[in-house]
């Protein structure tokens, strides 16, 4: 490859040492675990891409912040910084920590919907969902077309689709839509983020109506980023600029601190409305603890503060954008099958393409997933029928994206550790033909990704491998 990659903007002060295991290991570690790589453990895992959440190394900065920790179980004074730092760097008045997104997520839901609802989103998110069914609301996706196709390579494939957001307006009744969750990037689509057009478009329509915009903005400065990369006019405005621009046209946030926080653990629902505000520092006292520490400590709260100042350095979101990217090209150099173009914060196989002698109700994603740890060690992540769960008939959904995501933890491994992935994932490809589908032994009513487990199809009696579940 003939493209310049930046180096990493930081110096290594500490190390944590990582082991390659034998092919025996990893079989029966991945036998223990069912087929799902969530259900490994870390000790045996060579390279861990299951997720960037909570995996951050986070900086001597923030090390030395977590010895500022005041424990106080009421007003610490970590609340108002974290408090002052939301609204500087994001712009929403109130804020009330949670344990992580998925508190928010849940402290949105129950105080926003009333059983009836509708809540339009740019392509689900397995937990978001899950918050909002379980408030008796139904998810409706108003995503563009595009975003459900691995191959179209636009540069917002995040957008919403305005005519399907209107129509949706115009079927059920403004006033049964509390809200449009927009999440900015689009985790399922791949990391795809939303332009800054599409947003302030998105904004109108729904304060024309009445109906709060609330951003998933889990990776919100990736999105930025993209849109100072991608979309005319904005080359020459900083990330944090166009972080603060973006989030002005919203009425508040979910955010999941693990992320572009970067931070091991933590989360808050921000807001601009103060009856909103009071309803969710009600509700945090029952579900995570006082609303000035929610679930947490008042050191992660300070690290989590000064998370939110470095996630918006240039230097540092240049070579976070860059290494993903290194990654998607080393496959695509190779003709493996991803999802284009490459977004923020991972690589999404397509499972689809990659096994394609696999129906989807064999579940190719998961079953990818797993021989890429038995391959090399390497941890990812299935994102297609598994994650999309059931419908309330009890029907499994069957998303167009069948993926596997190779999520790239922040400030944690160099290019030379992507070289390994993409070297083993390469050599996979050229003998997939040999591997046979799953059948799910194991289902939780909710979230069946995390926990499920699942068995290879069984061999026949020509000792052939079965790759198709039984009519």
């Amino acid at each position: 490859m003939d493209k310049m990659y930046v180096a990493e903007p930081y110096k290594i002060k500490v190390v944590e040492p990582i082991r390659m295991t034998t092919r025996a290991q990893r079989q029966a570690a991945l036998e223990r675990a069912g087929h799902n790589t969530f259900l490994l453990d870390s000790r045996d895992v060579y390279i861990d891409l299951l997720t960037d959440s909570g995996t951050t190394a986070m900086s001597d900065r923030q090390w030395a912040g977590l010895m500022l920790g005041d424990e106080a179980y009421a007003g610490s004074r970590n609340f108002f910084h974290l408090l002052e730092t939301v609204q500087e760097y994001y712009g929403f008045r109130y804020m009330v920590p949670t344990h992580q997104g998925r508190g928010a997520e849940h402290l949105l839901s129950r105080i926003a919907i009333k059983p009836g609802d509708y809540v339009p989103g740019n392509m689900y998110f397995t937990t978001t969902r899950a918050h909002q069914e379980l408030a008796g609301a139904t998810f409706r996706d108003v995503i563009i077309d595009e975003a459900h196709d691995p191959q179209a390579d636009l540069p917002f494939k995040g957008n919403v689709d305005l005519r399907k957001f209107q129509a949706l307006i115009e079927e059920v009744g403004a006033e049964k839509i509390p809200y449009i969750c927009l999440a900015v990037t689009v985790n399922l689509a791949g990391g795809q983020p939303v332009s800054l057009q599409n947003i302030r478009d998105v904004s109108e329509l729904a304060h024309r109506h009445g109906i709060r915009v609330m951003f998933d903005a889990t990776r919100c400065v990736e999105n930025a980023y993209l849109i100072k990369e991608r979309e005319p006019g904005h080359a020459g405005r900083s990330v944090r600029e166009i972080l603060k621009e973006m989030m002005s046209y919203g009425d508040g946030c979910t955010m999941s601190g693990k992320k572009d926080c970067m931070v091991n653990i933590g989360g808050f629902l921000a807001m601009n409305d103060p009856e909103l505000y009071q309803a969710a520092t009600q509700l945090v006292v029952l579900y995570e603890g006082m609303p000035s520490y929610g679930g947490l400590a008042g050191r992660d709260m300070e690290a989590m503060a000064l998370g939110i100042q470095e996630s918006v350095d240039d230097d540092y979101i240049h070579h976070r954008i860059m290494q993903v990217r290194y990654l998607g090209d080393r496959l695509a150099a190779a003709d493996v099958p991803i999802v284009r173009p490459v977004g923020g914060h991972a690589v999404f196989l397509d499972a689809r393409q990659f096994l394609d002698h696999l129906p989807q109700d064999a579940f190719p994603a998961q079953m990818l997933a797993a021989q890429i740890y038995l391959q090399s060690g390497v941890r990812s992540m299935e994102r297609g029928i598994v994650s999309a769960g059931r419908d309330r008939e009890g029907q499994n959904h069957h998303p167009n994206l069948e993926l596997v995501r190779l999520t790239v933890p922040r400030r944690v491994y160099t290019y030379a550790h992507m070289d390994v992935v993409a070297d083993s994932i390469t050599d996979l490809y050229e003998d997939r033909r040999r591997i046979p589908g799953l059948t799910m032994v194991y289902e939780p009513k909710v979230l069946r990704f995390f926990t499920a487990r699942f068995e290879p199809l069984p061999v026949t009696q020509d000792g052939a491998r079965q790759n198709a579940l039984p009519a």
